[in-house]
């Protein structure tokens, strides 16, 4: 059995190629730039030669690309982009052409000049990451199922915030089904306001085609993806109770974990936060205390507690464990923040996090893959709801 797993962030897409027959610690792994920072520097290039660029495909993260596209415009360049393409910026494409983008459609993108720098977005792209392998001799072409994650924020209704929508979905899955992997789906039922998890399910099947044509295909949220596989780390699994951050480069997510369960949760944007206030809140959702509209007024998403018996934080050899590329704010906090390292890769977390929501959603494979994960890790996870 293969899986590829990608965990595609801001800074980097982190990409984990599970075989059945080996020890999971000797899985074959790519740490390389995120799928926005390509796009970033593309545009960015096209630029530098004053050329006009064309964006196709469909809709992906934003954040670099977005800023790459602003600088080219403001370089008095124009900038064309089909529908699909110019949601990665914005769902509202008033706003987009607010920031000057050209729409256009896709015949009219494909009768642009030649001298028009095209570059076609999306997350994943499958053929590049089977070339990538290919230069080490490892073939793609016999793949059990794929897994992948992106930050999804929904699309929100244009009089709705999407901090809320998104905020409101999170709660809603974990009342549906409270454990992590209520935050993945099989690519067949995404919900429709999934749109960037419904791109990324495009993008498989297109630029794979026939090779992953009846390949079963994961999709997940990426903080409660790589907050799952922190939990494999195995000082973490030793505590029936725990606080995990995952310290994302644009969003941290904070969730309570019981066993069979969430007990309460957190969203914020990273760029707004600083070490006093992370040990405000996270200190606050451990007593839960912690309320929706003190995250929510300070421009972040929200907070909910499902659990009101507080989560002593002071009885252990560590406070709150701590995952993902800003972890380094949590140094010196007085929380005692324990940097979790599951399988001793901490870069791999999300992909773990993939290959335990894969357990659960396949259920043919779900035997393997568990034990392939206990196994190394010493005990199942209390908080896996099963």
């Amino acid at each position: 059995m293969k899986i590829l797993a990608v965990d595609v962030g801001t800074g980097t897409q982190d990409i984990l190629l599970y075989d059945s027959r080996l020890n999971l610690e000797n899985s074959l792994k790519l740490i390389v730039p995120s799928p926005t920072m390509i796009v970033r520097q593309h545009i960015r290039q096209a630029t530098r030669r004053g050329e006009a660029v064309a964006l196709t495909g469909v809709t992906m993260g934003g954040g670099p690309n977005s800023w790459a596209a602003e600088d080219h415009i403001k370089a008095g360049l124009p900038l064309y982009a089909t529908p699909p393409a110019a949601r990665s910026f914005n769902d509202d494409l008033d706003k987009v052409q607010e920031m000057g983008v050209q729409l256009v459609s896709e015949d009219e993108a494909a009768r642009l000049p030649e001298s028009v720098c095209r570059i076609e977005l999306r997350d994943f792209d499958f053929a590049a990451i089977a070339g990538a392998f290919a230069k080490f001799g490892v073939a793609l072409d016999d793949l059990t199922a794929v897994a992948a994650a992106v930050f999804d924020h929904g699309n929100a209704p244009p009089d709705v915030s999407d901090r809320q929508f998104r905020f409101d979905y999170l709660d809603r899955r974990i009342r549906t089904e409270n454990r992590l992997s209520a935050f993945a789906y099989l690519a067949e039922n995404i919900p429709p306001s999934m749109t960037r998890l419904q791109a990324v399910a495009q993008s498989v099947r297109q630029s794979a085609q026939a090779a992953l044509e009846e390949v079963p295909l994961v999709v997940m949220d990426t903080a409660p993806a790589a907050v799952l596989g922190a939990t494999y780390d195995p000082l973490v699994r030793q505590r029936q109770r725990v606080l995990i951050a995952n310290m994302g480069n644009f969003h941290t997510l904070a969730f309570r974990l019981r066993p069979g369960g969430i007990e309460g949760v957190f969203e914020h944007h990273t760029g707004f936060l600083d070490q006093p206030k992370l040990d405000r809140l996270l200190t606050a959702l451990a007593e839960g205390a912690l309320t929706h509209a003190e995250v929510f007024n300070d421009h972040g998403h929200g907070a909910l507690i499902y659990e009101p018996l507080p989560l002593p934080l002071e009885t252990d050899d560590f406070g709150v464990v701590v995952t993902g590329p800003r972890r380094s704010l949590m140094h010196g906090s007085t929380l005692r923040p324990y940097f979790a390292v599951p399988f001793g890769d901490m870069m791999i977390a999300g992909c773990f996090g993939l290959l335990s929501a894969a357990a659960d959603l396949l259920p043919d494979l779900g035997q393997v893959i568990r034990a392939a994960l206990q196994d190394t890790a010493a005990g199942a996870a209390p908080w896996d709801g099963n």
